[in-house]
């Protein structure tokens, strides 16, 4: 793989409905929020040092583009999936997910390697909180 010269950040745009009540909903998960970058049309809420999720007001998001917006709750346009250190920090996002509101689409999966479970943030965005043994990956026999 070639090697990229800087390492590059990325930042996920998401349309919300409600931005105040979308902030409210990841504030109570744990996640805090860059202001240099939220006003009332954003709020930029920081995963780690080099990714960001672009919370957008869903007229802000489409004036970035000539497509109709989604609706997430309609429709799956992506799965947003978001590691975590261990198998217990799963399932304790995932129970403050649901605490601040959430749903739960899908059952957790023990794959042995990986574990992992998701959430539907208010505007119905399907976050995959997983935990991976990458050692143990490297045994595994690929998935079908």
């Amino acid at each position: 793989m070639p090697q990229t010269p800087f390492s590059r950040q990325l930042f996920v745009n998401l349309p919300v409905a409600d931005l105040d009540r979308t902030v409210d909903f990841f504030a109570s998960l744990g996640f805090s929020f860059n202001p240099q970058f939220t006003d009332d049309n954003a709020a930029c809420m920081v995963v780690s040092d080099r990714i960001q999720v672009m919370l957008l007001a869903r007229p802000f998001f489409a004036g970035f583009t000539k497509k109709p917006v989604a609706d997430a709750r309609a429709a799956t346009e992506v799965l947003l999936a978001l590691s975590c250190e261990t198998r217990d920090e799963v399932d304790a996002l995932v129970a403050k997910a649901v605490a601040a509101g959430a749903a739960t689409p899908i059952e957790p999966k023990d794959h042995g390697f990986m574990y992992q479970h998701g959430f539907e943030d208010p505007d119905g965005h399907q976050w995959e909180v997983f935990w991976m043994d990458e050692a143990a990956m490297t045994a595994a026999p690929p998935a079908p």
